[in-house]
């Protein structure tokens, strides 16, 4: 995959944007564990960042997933990861079966607001008891009339303290696991409002990822049109499989600069400092460490590039998308745990950038399928798993 000058006119933009309004406040959100997604959203959303993959009759540009790849590359560029990922769920996440397989109507209802940053998004799939686990659901969507009732809980569930709706997968039947779920848009918010039987029930706090928001949130009898089902019933597990593919390009592509940027960091702290009458970086063995990380990190983009081709291709890209995602978890622990050790009792305190990286860093391991996971989908495909008994 090459850039071209369009896609380098996108992160152009896209930098200039996080350098002005981004940058300058990310300590500020980081302190207040809360960033204002709505004002960020319609900025993006007036330069036609959100949307850059979307239908141009809902206000996207229509193109092909390639410059979806170049934004998220260019998010690296901001200084934290929780506003990236905040990004990345309205983008890539939240809304990918709704473009593709959502009525007129609910692409006119919540894709266009979301496309021109006037709706926040969250994507509502993890529960207490089902995290990678996908099937093990509990949520429940029994109809009434014209209507759903949707009941149960939805946890770990980014940018849902500001969320105006979320794409929600509920089970709609008593069926097999993998065929009794739909996703369904269930809207949270009226005129800043929480809608009757949605319940904030606690806003979580982490061990990074500060300034993106992250919820539990309790259904009680929420009532939703069941024209706000996205394509067949039934067919939820299967069109979220497909958002994963999406989200796991996303993520991979997400870490690319800001890996880098770790290094680069960290060859400018070597230089500087002194240790032994030399420079730290006089070390052969930190030499030999930060140019096998860069090694990695330059390994990551080649795969997720040609992941990326494949998939503008057309391609089934799950075994491309998940090795990508394995990758990226695995050096977004590495590279800075190994910079964070260069970087000595400076890299211990909080304000560095380095330490926030590793504690950001952290959860590309698990969120959107934990390695493990990623590790039994590619030992399904190579044939080398057994697969459970029917």
């Amino acid at each position: 995959m090459q850039f071209t000058h369009e896609h380098r006119e996108v992160q152009k933009t896209l930098k200039r944007y996080i350098d002005e309004h981004i940058n300058p406040h990310v300590d500020a959100w980081e302190n207040a564990e809360m960033m204002p997604a709505h004002e960020i959203f319609k900025g993006l959303g007036k330069l036609g960042l959100l949307g850059l993959t979307k239908p141009e009759a809902h206000g996207g540009a229509g193109l092909d997933y390639s410059f979806s790849m170049a934004m998220a590359e260019t998010l690296g560029h901001i200084h934290c990861g929780g506003v990236p990922m905040a990004i990345g769920v309205q983008t890539d996440m939240a809304t990918p079966a709704l473009a593709r397989f959502g009525s007129e109507e609910l692409q006119r209802e919540f894709l266009a607001p979301a496309i021109a940053g006037d709706m926040v998004a969250c994507i509502g799939v993890s529960e207490p008891g089902a995290g990678s686990d996908v099937s093990a659901i509990k949520s429940v969507a029994r109809k009434d009339g014209d209507d759903y009732l949707i009941s149960g809980q939805k946890m770990w569930i980014t940018n849902s303290l500001q969320a105006d709706w979320m794409c929600m997968l509920v089970n709609t039947s008593d069926g097999p696991a993998h065929k009794n779920k739909s996703l369904v848009m269930v809207r949270m918010r009226e005129n800043g409002k929480l809608v009757k039987g949605i319940e904030v029930a606690q806003k979580i706090r982490k061990i990074g990822m500060n300034s993106s928001d992250t919820g539990l949130i309790y259904f009680d009898n929420v009532r939703v049109p069941q024209r706000n089902l996205i394509g067949q019933e039934g067919a939820g597990f299967i069109y979220q499989m497909q958002q994963f593919q999406e989200e796991r390009l996303w993520c991979a592509a997400s870490t690319l600069e800001s890996l880098t940027n770790c290094i680069g960091w960290t060859v400018e702290w070597a230089q500087e400092r002194k240790l032994f009458g030399a420079s730290l970086a006089d070390q052969q063995w930190v030499q030999f460490k930060l140019a096998e990380l860069k090694t990695e990190v330059e390994s990551l983009r080649a795969l997720t590039y040609q992941a990326v081709e494949h998939y503008v291709a057309g391609e089934d890209v799950t075994e491309w998308a998940t090795m990508a995602k394995l990758k990226a978890g695995r050096l977004n622990r590495v590279v800075p745990d190994t910079c964070l050790q260069f970087w000595g009792g400076m890299g211990f305190t909080w304000e560095n950038k380095v330490s926030r990286m590793y504690r950001d860093g952290r959860l590309a391991s698990i969120g959107g399928g934990a390695d493990e996971v990623m590790l039994g989908i590619l030992s399904k495909i190579m044939g080398i798993a057994k697969r459970p008994a029917k």
